[in-house]
């Protein structure tokens, strides 16, 4: 039933610029769209609180000379390296600090020691082989020496290693030193190593962490030498690469730069393949097939050494192999001319050979229109076992594999593609704009998941994306807190790693384009921090700066709730009121009154009245009526009707037309359940069908974040509200989001013929018992079983 308002009373609250807040003793205090100042650092001369480079921001770099030789008998790296490091930093430096990630195999090393398990279920392959395996890996180091060849004293620390220097290096100033050593390769565990296929008795190599790395010196931690435990990735310095990398000379060898030597290492046929290559629209094989599997049944007669360079790059990669086929084409990235290129065994066709090199092109045009134009000269993809992938600059190492007779399932095609955008993707993050994966891994894996979903949506229309639809977070964010950590959690102690790192602000940042932004304002805010940050060292208060600065758009209350905290979104609407004006006019309300008392009559007992009382008193005694038995208390009086007409000449031509248009006033009252509170997307499905959707964004809880009351106008009348119509905001309970509640859809049971059960030698039927019980007893007789 509707309730009447007076007229002059809605024209107040319209009238008046608070109308709809909370009135008072409504109040919910709360802290959520409070300022983020006391948690985000102070902005200084490096850093602005606009989230830009300041005007005396600065970064360290490293130059790398690198000799390097591939032992395929043993699965053995020797290398020989010099660096030379650059000290742009306002401190003069008496030690310098490189990782040696290697280490992390060691026997006794942190990131095997501080695993926990239970073999309660069994014991994995490759967790057996960690336990037992005797080999002893981790760096050899056998020489530390500056550039005149004398010895320098070092300290190793697990992972990280210490020179101390004779001199400090000064301000502005750099120095150059040497380093030998060696290793033995590990089996392929996720980041790098190598694969070996008994078939044929060869391996894949894909060598990445593989030779000692200048650590971060930086304005925010100063030197960033936190243990490499295996979780947390890597926080690198920008720098130019010179590679040589000499394998045997049956092997292909690619890697993340330029190759300078293509006339010493390439048949003639090879070297005409890859012209043919810069002009073609689909991926040409430098070596194909049959040359790949012809050399997996030979033997290397020598060695070969390819050189590459690679410039203004955090990292270098590589990988080889006897089995490789490797088709390129080059593509054009924004003007450029960039190679996009694919290594992969045969074990991989037919899905590497048609999509690989295509995606490879695809993603560096998808990010690039998203972030900045792909400055490198190649970007490779590399068949790397069954599925995940790792990234480095320009190169990646990627699953994805069809069955042994090239049969492949629609999810194995799709999680290829799905993997090759990620890990080519992550040229931009993080080795453009180079956030700190030791620290804060959801910004490059965050970021780059948020990209990949917009790439694969760019590729196929349908393409089923696993992350960045704002649902696709909802499972995880019903999980109990005490099984959460916020996102902004060092990279070493997230527990729901794909979810927290790589999901959560993925979602995040859709709801930001989708529904708090909108694509216009995110997309130039997204652009601005790639293009202030690209080959610099953001942090999470660059990004969030950033974001708020390009946008114009305060979004202190979103990083507080998604970024900082645990809660879930959980909204519903508890209640609906719906009011409708009260016009005043008597004949109308006279009506309305007869029709009320009419319909008041209409009991039960008075409409078996009807018939089982013949004849009432009254009706007897037609003179016991007078002016109550009869309807004419509901006729209007001329009073009445001139106080109205003097009423209507009160109005101005405005407030008759919102008399004479008989709108409706709905209060609906919405309540945050979850906590963390989000806009309300509300909508409202009319009588004759036709709908209408509202959207008030998320300061609607600034001053109750519990609850919010809505006044919303109607010409129509609302049959229905839905919340949330279009899944955008993550709510994790969408049973309360209808009003009139909606039934719950009932669980399905399958409906199934019983099957007679066989019981063993001496076992009872315990139905027959009991159906031979009541026989005995003369209960069942003469019936059908």
């Amino acid at each position: 039933m509707t309730k009447k308002l007076f007229l002059f009373l809605l024209l107040g609250l319209f009238a008046s610029p608070v109308f709809g807040q909370s009135a008072a003793g409504t109040y919910n205090a709360n802290n959520r769209f409070e300022q983020l100042e006391s948690i985000l650092p102070t902005p200084n001369s490096y850093r602005t609180a606009s989230g830009s480079p300041g005007k005396d921001y600065w970064q360290q770099r490293a130059d790398y000379d690198i000799k390097v030789e591939l032992d395929d008998i043993n699965r053995k790296i020797t290398g020989s390296e010099t660096i030379t490091y650059f000290n742009n930093s306002p401190d003069e430096l008496p030690y310098l600090w490189l990782q040696l990630d290697q280490n992390l195999f060691e026997k006794g090393a942190a990131g095997s020691t501080t695993k926990t398990g239970d073999i309660k279920n069994g014991i994995s392959a490759s967790a057996f082989k960690e336990l037992t395996d005797p080999k002893s890996y981790g760096y050899k180091i056998t020489a530390v020496k500056d550039i005149k060849g004398n010895a320098l004293r070092y300290t190793i620390n697990q992972t990280m290693m210490r020179i101390d220097l004779p001199t400090p290096v000064k301000s502005g100033a750099s120095v150059s030193f040497a380093i030998d050593w060696n290793y033995l390769i590990t089996e392929y565990y996720g980041r790098s190593g190598y694969e070996f296929f008994a078939k044929d008795g060869n391996a894949n190599y894909f060598i990445a962490h593989w030779f000692p790395r200048m650590a971060v010196y930086n304005d925010v931690y100063g030197w960033q030498h936190k243990q490499f435990l295996g979780q947390g990735e890597f926080t690198l310095n920008f720098g130019n690469y010179k590679v040589a990398i000499t394998a045997p000379n049956d092997m292909v060898v690619g890697a993340g730069g330029e190759l300078l030597n293509p006339n010493q290492v390439m048949t003639a046929n090879q070297l005409k393949r890859w012209d043919k290559a810069k002009t073609a629209t689909r991926p040409v094989e430098i070596v194909n097939q049959e040359e790949a599997e012809a050399a997996e049944k030979g033997k290397p007669s020598g060695k070969k050494t390819w050189i590459y360079k690679a410039d203004n790059v955090r990292d270098f990669a590589f990988t080889a192999s006897r089995k490789f086929i490797w088709d390129a084409m080059q593509v054009d990235v924004e003007g450029k001319k960039v190679w996009a290129m694919s290594y992969y065994s045969k074990e991989g066709n037919p899905l590497w050979g048609k999509y690989s090199t295509m995606v490879v092109a695809h993603t560096l045009r998808s990010y690039s229109k998203r972030t900045v134009a792909y400055p490198y000269p190649v970007a490779i993809s590399c068949h790397a076992t069954l599925g995940g992938g790792m990234e480095y600059p320009m190169i990646s190492f990627n699953g994805g594999r069809p069955e042994a007779d090239g049969t492949y399932s629609e999810n194995v095609k799709n999680g290829m593609i799905g993997v090759i955008i990620h890990e080519v993707g992550h040229n931009f993050f993080p080795m453009i704009i180079n956030s700190d994966e030791r620290q804060w891994s959801w910004m490059d894996e965050g970021l780059n998941t948020f990209c990949q979903y917009l790439a694969e949506q760019e590729w196929d229309r349908n393409f089923p994306a696993r992350r960045g639809e704002a649902q696709s977070i909802v499972p995880y964010m019903r999980l109990d807190s005490k099984n959460q950590v916020p996102v902004m959690a060092n990279s070493e102690n997230i527990m729901d790693f794909g979810n927290n790192a790589y999901a959560k602000p993925a979602a995040a940042l859709n709801i930001l384009r989708e529904t708090v932004m909108g694509r216009e304002l995110f997309d130039y805010a997204f652009k601005e921090y790639a293009r202030r940050w690209a080959f610099k060292q953001p942090y999470p208060a660059d990004f969030f700066r950033t974001l708020e600065d390009a946008s114009g758009v305060d979004l202190d209350w979103f990083w507080r709730g998604w970024f900082y905290g645990t809660e879930p979104v959980n909204q519903s609407i508890e209640t609906v009121d719906w009011y409708g004006i009260d016009n005043q006019d008597p004949i109308a309300k006279k009506a309305k009154d007869k029709a009320d008392f009419t319909a008041k009559r209409e009991t039960i007992s008075n409409i078996r009245n009807k018939t089982d009382i013949k004849e009432t008193v009254v009706e007897k005694e037609p003179d016991m009526k007078d002016f109550y038995n009869s309807y004419d208390r509901f006729a209007t009086s001329d009073a009445e009707k001139k106080k109205y007409q003097d009423y209507l000449s009160s109005l101005s031509d405005e407030e008759r037309k919102l008399v004479a248009e008989g709108k409706n006033f709905y209060v609906v009252n919405f309540k945050n359940k979850g906590g963390l509170p989000m806009p309300v997307i509300v909508k409202l499905t009319f009588e004759d069908g036709s709908e209408e959707v509202m959207r008030f964004p998320a300061e609607i809880w600034r001053l109750n974040d519990v609850q919010a009351k809505k006044i919303i106008p109607t010409s129509k009348k609302v049959a229905k509200w839905t919340l949330d119509p279009y899944y955008e905001i993550a709510d994790i309970d969408t049973d309360d989001n209808s009003f009139p509640r909606e039934p719950v859809q009932p669980t399905r049971v399958q409906l199934f013929k019983a099957q007679p059960r066989n019981y063993g030698a001496g076992q009872a039927n315990p139905m027959q018992e009991a159906q031979n019980a009541k026989k005995a007893a003369g209960a069942v007789t003469g019936s059908k079983n």
